[in-house]
C-alpha cells in the first residue's frame, strides 16, 4: 500500500527539472502559435468563425495535455540538492563538502 501511495504522490507532485521547465515553455509557445495559425488559416479559407474557434480550442487542449502533466521526459536532468545544515551536523549528510564563502568555511 505504501508503494502505491508513494508512486501516486510522485505522479502528482510534478517533479520536473530546469531543462524540463524550459522545454515545457518552448513546447507551449510553439504549439499555441502553430494551432493559432492553423485555426486562422482554416477559418479564413472556409470563412467559418466557429471552425476557427474549435480548432483553436482543440490546439489549446492538446497543448495543455502535452505541457501540464509531469511527463518523464521533463525530468531527465535532475539537480542534486544540498542537505540542510541541521542534517549535516547530525551526520546524515557527511559526504557534503563544506561551503566556502569569501574564504571562510560555512557549515
Amino acid at each position: 500500500m505504501d508503494n502505491l501511495q508513494a508512486s501516486l504522490q510522485d505522479a502528482f507532485e510534478g517533479q520536473i527539472d530546469f531543462h524540463g521547465q524550459r522545454l515545457a515553455e518552448i513546447l507551449s509557445t510553439v504549439l499555441l502559435i502553430i494551432s493559432g495559425a492553423v485555426a486562422f488559416l482554416v477559418g479564413f479559407i472556409q470563412k467559418d468563425i466557429y471552425l476557427t474557434l474549435w480548432i483553436g480550442l482543440a490546439g489549446t487542449a492538446f497543448t495543455a495535455l502535452v505541457v501540464i502533466p509531469p511527463w518523464s521526459f521533463y525530468n531527465q536532468n535532475p539537480q542534486p540538492w544540498l542537505g540542510s545544515a541541521a542534517a549535516a551536523k547530525g551526520g546524515a549528510c557527511r559526504n557534503i563538502p563544506g561551503i566556502i564563502v569569501d574564504g571562510v568555511k560555512v557549515g
